[in-house]
C-alpha cells in the first residue's frame, strides 16, 4: 500500500514542460490554401513570451484555438464550434467552403516538451477530406524527422500524461470562460474535476475506488447467500447510478456548451444593441451639446446687455432733458468767462483809447472807436443780464456731459442693438435645436436589435436554470452513491471479523483509513499552498495589497472565501465585475503555479469586460508572467493602440500576427504585425 501512495505522489510531481512551436492551418474553418503561425516565443534571450494575434469578432480567432485542441485530442476535443455535432458532421463542417472536394483539410501542429532531461519535438497532423468516414481523421505523430507509429497508435495515453484533457480549459480558455467562473459562487462540477486532476488529489480517489471494489469482491465470496443478494442489489444500484450519473454529466456538458453559445449570442446582441444606441445617442448628445453652447452663448450675451445698462444707457431715457441741461451749461460757462474777463476788456480799452490819443487820429474817427468798443462791452453785459443762472456749473462739468451725450451715449446704444439683435437670432436657433432634439426617435433597427436582445437575455436564463437543475440533480445522485458507497463498506463487517478468512480483509479498514488520511492531508496540503497561490497572485493582479488578507478554499466544493486583514470574511457583493474577474484569473493562475506543471497558456478573448485601469494591471502583471509562453487572442478594442504601446515598453511580445477577414469570401488570411 506505501508502495502505491509513493508513485502516486511521485505522479502528481512529475516535471512537464512544453511549447508550442508552429500551427498549420490548411482549408480549416475560415482559412483556405496553407497558412502558418509561428508560435514560438523568445524568451530564451529577450524574455518575450507572448505571441500577439489579432482578429475581428467572427474572423478566425476561435478557430485558432478549436484547431489546437483538435491537433491534441481528436475526437475527444472539446471545440467551442462542435456544438452536438457528431464527430464526423464536426470534421465535415470544419472544412473550408471554398477549398475544392478533392483538396485535403490539415490541422498541425509542432511542440516541443522536456522530458528526462532533454527536449523531444513532435508535430502533430490531422488531415481528412469531404469524403471523410466512419468519424475518423487521419493521424501521424512525427518526432524530429520521422514518424512514430507506436505514439501514433497510443497518442490519447500519450498526450494525458503532458496535458490532460481533463485540465487543459484551465490553459485553453477565452475570456467568457473566467467571465463565467467569476459570477458563479460555487464552480461547475466539470472545473472542480480539472482543478481535482491539475492538484492530483484524483489518484486517492482512484486508490479509494479500487479498494472498494477489492473489498466488495472479497465480501462478496464470504457472505451468505442473503448477504451476496442483498451486496448484489447494492452493487446493481450502484452501477445504475453510475450509468445515470455519465448520462447527466453528458447533459450538464451540453447544458454547459449551450449556456456559452447563448451567453456568447447574448454578448453579441447586447454589443449590437449598445453599438446602434450608440449611435442614437451620439446625435442626442450633440445636439444637448449644441443647446448647451446655445445657452451659454445666450448667457453671456445677456450679461452682457445687463452690463451695457450699468453704464451710460439708461441716460438715453432723459436725453432731451440732458440736451437743455447742455445748451444752459454752455450759456452759464459763456457768461461766466464773460464776467471774469469783463473788467479785464474794459482796461484794454482805456489803455487802446490812451493810445489812440499818441497818435494822429481826428477826433471823429477817436469817437468811434471809442463808440465801438462802448457798445460792444453794452452788449456783451447784456449778454450776461439776459442769461438766468441756476446750474452754476463749471467747464469741466460740461466737458463731461458733452462727451457723454456725444461720444459714450450713442456708442452705447449701437452697442445695445447689436447684443439685442445677436441675442434675438441666438435664441431662434436654440429654439430649432431644441426641437430637432425632441424630435430624435429610436429606429427600426434598434427596436428589431433591442428584441433580438430581450430574446437572447431570456435564452441565457432559460440556459442558467437548465445547468442549476442538472448540477443540483448531479448533486443529490452523488449524495445517493455515497450513501451506496457508505452501506458497501459497512455491509457485513461482522461476518467478515467472525470468519477472519483473509489477512487482506482485516487490513482493509487500516488501508481504507490510511488513504483516508493521506487523501486528507494531501488536500489540506495542496489547497493550502493553492491558497497562498492565488492570495498572492490575486494580491498581485489587484494591486491594493490592503485589500484582501487570506482566500481559503473550501475542500469540500472549491469556493473561494475572502478574508481581510483582521480575518472578517470579504463577500464577493463587495467585488467589482473586474475584481471578481481578475479573482478567477487569479484561481486559473494559481492552479498553474501549483501544479508544477510550465504549460502554454493560450487566451482568447482576454480583456473583453474588463475597465481600463484592471486591464493594465493584467497587461503588466499577468500576460508578460503567466507563462514561458501566452498566446492572446485580440479584437483591436481589447488590446488598442495605448495597451499595445504598454506591451511594446514592457518588452514582452515576441510575434504579431492579425486576421484579416474578407467578408465578403468569407476568408482569413494571417499576416504579420497586429492592428494598425
Amino acid at each position: 500500500m506505501n508502495v502505491i501512495i509513493m508513485v502516486g505522489i511521485a505522479h502528481l510531481h512529475y516535471y512537464r514542460r512544453m511549447i508550442f512551436k508552429e500551427l498549420i492551418l490548411e482549408n480549416f474553418g475560415p482559412y483556405q490554401g496553407k497558412n502558418i503561425i509561428n508560435l514560438t516565443p523568445d524568451t530564451e534571450q529577450n524574455g518575450a513570451s507572448i505571441i500577439l494575434i489579432g482578429g475581428m469578432n467572427g474572423g478566425g480567432k476561435t478557430t485558432i484555438i478549436d484547431s489546437i485542441k483538435l491537433a491534441l485530442y481528436g475526437r475527444r476535443a472539446e471545440c467551442s464550434t462542435r456544438k452536438n455535432l457528431s464527430y464526423n458532421d464536426f470534421l465535415l463542417e470544419s472544412i473550408n467552403r471554398g477549398a475544392n472536394i478533392t483538396e485535403v483539410t490539415r490541422v498541425e501542429l509542432t511542440f516541443e516538451h522536456f522530458i528526462n532531461e532533454q527536449w523531444i519535438e513532435l508535430k502533430i497532423i490531422r488531415h481528412w477530406q469531404s469524403n471523410v468516414k466512419d468519424g475518423k481523421d487521419n493521424l501521424i505523430i512525427i518526432e524530429g524527422e520521422f514518424p512514430d507509429l507506436n505514439l501514433t497508435e497510443n497518442w490519447d495515453e500519450y498526450i494525458e500524461d503532458i496535458l490532460p484533457l481533463g485540465i487543459s480549459n484551465l490553459f485553453l480558455f477565452d475570456g467568457e470562460q473566467v467571465k463565467e467562473l467569476a459570477e458563479q459562487d460555487i464552480p461547475n462540477p466539470s472545473l472542480v474535476d480539472a482543478m481535482r486532476a491539475l492538484l492530483g488529489l484524483e489518484l486517492a480517489d482512484k486508490l479509494a475506488s479500487d479498494l472498494q471494489i477489492l473489498v466488495s469482491r472479497k465480501r462478496k465470496s464470504l457472505e451468505s447467500t442473503k448477504e451476496q443478494k442483498d451486496l448484489v442489489n447494492i452493487e446493481e444500484e450502484l452501477k445504475f447510478l453510475e450509468k445515470d450519473k455519465k448520462v447527466i454529466l453528458q447533459e450538464l456538458k451540453t447544458a454547459e456548451k449551450d449556456l456559452k453559445i447563448a451567453s456568447k449570442n447574448y454578448r453579441l446582441a447586447s454589443d449590437n444593441l449598445r453599438i446602434e444606441g450608440g449611435k442614437i445617442a451620439e446625435k442626442k448628445y450633440k445636439l444637448k451639446q449644441e443647446v448647451d453652447s446655445l445657452s451659454q452663448e445666450i448667457e453671456i450675451i445677456r450679461n452682457q446687455l445687463a452690463n451695457v445698462f450699468t453704464q451710460y444707457l439708461p441716460l438715453g431715457l432723459i436725453k432731451p432733458h440732458l440736451n437743455s441741461v447742455r445748451v444752459q451749461l454752455q450759456q452759464e460757462v459763456r457768461a461766466s468767462k464773460i464776467q471774469n474777463s469783463y473788467d479785464i476788456l474794459r482796461s484794454k480799452d482805456q489803455k487802446l483809447l490812451e493810445f489812440l490819443t499818441t497818435l494822429s487820429i481826428d477826433d471823429i474817427n477817436y469817437q468811434k472807436i471809442n463808440g465801438f468798443l462802448e457798445s460792444e462791452n453794452d452788449s456783451l453785459g447784456q449778454e450776461i443780464n439776459n442769461i438766468d443762472v441756476y446750474l452754476n456749473g463749471q467747464e469741466k462739468e460740461l466737458n463731461y456731459l458733452d462727451n457723454i451725450l456725444s461720444y459714450s451715449l450713442p456708442r452705447e446704444e449701437e452697442k445695445a442693438k447689436e447684443y439685442v439683435e445677436k441675442l434675438r437670432m441666438l435664441e431662434e436657433e436654440l429654439i430649432n435645436v431644441e426641437a430637432m432634439a425632441i424630435s430624435v426617435e429610436v429606429s427600426k433597427d434598434y427596436q428589431r436589435l433591442e428584441q433580438e436582445y430581450k430574446q437572447k437575455e431570456q435564452r441565457v436564463v432559460e440556459c442558467k436554470a437548465e445547468v442549476t437543475r442538472l448540477q443540483k440533480t448531479l448533486e443529490s445522485m452523488d449524495r445517493d452513491i455515497q450513501s451506496k458507497l457508505k452501506k458497501l463498506g459497512k455491509y457485513s463487517d461482522r461476518t467478515i471479523e467472525d470468519l477472519q478468512a483473509d489477512h487482506l480483509l482485516n487490513a482493509m479498514p487500516k488501508v481504507e483509513q490510511t488513504l483516508m488520511l493521506f487523501k486528507e492531508k494531501l488536500t489540506l496540503r495542496k489547497l493550502n499552498k493553492l491558497e497562498n497561490e492565488v492570495t498572492s497572485c490575486f494580491r498581485y493582479l489587484l494591486h491594493k495589497s490592503n485589500f484582501v488578507g487570506k482566500i481559503i478554499i473550501n475542500t469540500d466544493n472549491f469556493v473561494l472565501n475572502l478574508y481581510d486583514n483582521l480575518g472578517n470574511l470579504i463577500t464577493k457583493n463587495r467585488l467589482s465585475a473586474g475584481e471578481k474577474q481578475l479573482l478567477a484569473i487569479a484561481l486559473l493562475w494559481g492552479l498553474a503555479r501549483v501544479s508544477g506543471r510550465q504549460l502554454p497558456i493560450v487566451i482568447d478573448t482576454p480583456l473583453g469586460r474588463l475597465d481600463s485601469s484592471h486591464r493594465h494591471n493584467l497587461l503588466e502583471r499577468y500576460f508578460p508572467t503567466a507563462s514561458h509562453q501566452v498566446i492572446l487572442l485580440s479584437t483591436d478594442t481589447e488590446i488598442g493602440e495605448a495597451e499595445l504601446e504598454q506591451l511594446h515598453q514592457q518588452n514582452v511580445i515576441a510575434k504579431e500576427y492579425l486576421l484579416d477577414y474578407n467578408s465578403a469570401k468569407n476568408q482569413t488570411t494571417i499576416k504579420s504585425g497586429y492592428f494598425c
